[in-house]
């Protein structure tokens, strides 16, 4: 996701990516998510002098808030959330216990829930889902 919105005003960072990553548990967790998003970004741009336009702000936050969602729905125990700045493009990752891979819905604006990889996907411009190891408690 361009972080300067339009390709406008971008600033190349060093070869080193940004990056920050929170474990996160419980529903109240996805507003700490938003906040770390919003926080990071806002230290990028104070910090590396990056320009993060106001719209990949509110995207960014929106693609946090529907992934961790979908974490937190959809698979037990903890999630990981991964925020990395490269090349002036930030990389959104949550990581989850689950083995099993989300499926991915085709859009229906009439369906209720269920568009948090949909909005990832629109929104972010790619996806990528790999299976993981899970937890075995």
């Amino acid at each position: 996701m361009d972080l300067a919105g339009a390709g406008d005003g971008q600033r190349s960072l060093d070869a080193t990516p940004i990056s920050v990553a929170a474990a996160l548990e419980g529903s109240e967790e996805i507003a700490a998510a938003r906040d770390l998003a919003r926080s990071f970004l806002t230290g990028v741009q104070a910090v590396h002098g990056l320009p993060v336009s106001g719209r990949a702000m509110g995207m960014v936050q929106l693609v946090v808030s529907e992934l961790v969602t979908n974490a937190r729905k959809y698979a037990p125990g903890p999630c990981l959330l991964t925020l990395e700045v490269e090349d002036s493009a930030v990389q959104v990752s949550v990581w989850d216990s689950s083995t099993a891979l989300p499926a991915i819905m085709q859009f229906d604006p009439e369906r209720v829930g269920q568009h948090g990889l949909e909005t990832g996907r629109v929104r972010g411009g790619s996806r990528a889902c790999t299976p993981g190891l899970g937890q075995d408690r």
